[in-house]
């Protein structure tokens, strides 16, 4: 498995029907993309966004930072969308899991 992080905070002036479109498009396409295990988004009470995807490898990670219209957007993004973010990646030093009903 391999672990993106996208923590980020919106900029106050975004058109938010604008990045609620590119955000639903780019999470669609990322579930169609070789790799793609899952997406997750949280929003904290002050605003901030934790975005979670998990590929089966970095090599998948890395074929989906490259789509063309996954660039495209992120460059959308940067200029008009995101006030600030980080971005985090890779493999998780130690992975622990725990399912009642795997018993």
């Amino acid at each position: 498995m391999y672990l993106v992080v996208f923590r980020n905070r919106k900029r106050a002036d975004l058109d938010a029907a604008a990045y609620a479109a590119d955000a639903q498009a780019m999470e669609d396409l990322a579930r169609a993309q070789p790799g793609f295990i899952s997406f997750k988004s949280y929003t904290a009470d002050d605003g901030e966004v934790i975005a979670l995807s998990e590929w089966a490898d970095e090599a998948a990670a890395l074929g989906w930072r490259r789509q063309a219209d996954h660039a495209a957007v992120q460059a959308r993004g940067r200029a008009e969308y995101y006030e600030s973010y980080t971005l985090f990646a890779g493999t998780p030093a130690r992975h622990h899991h725990f399912d009642r009903t795997e018993r």
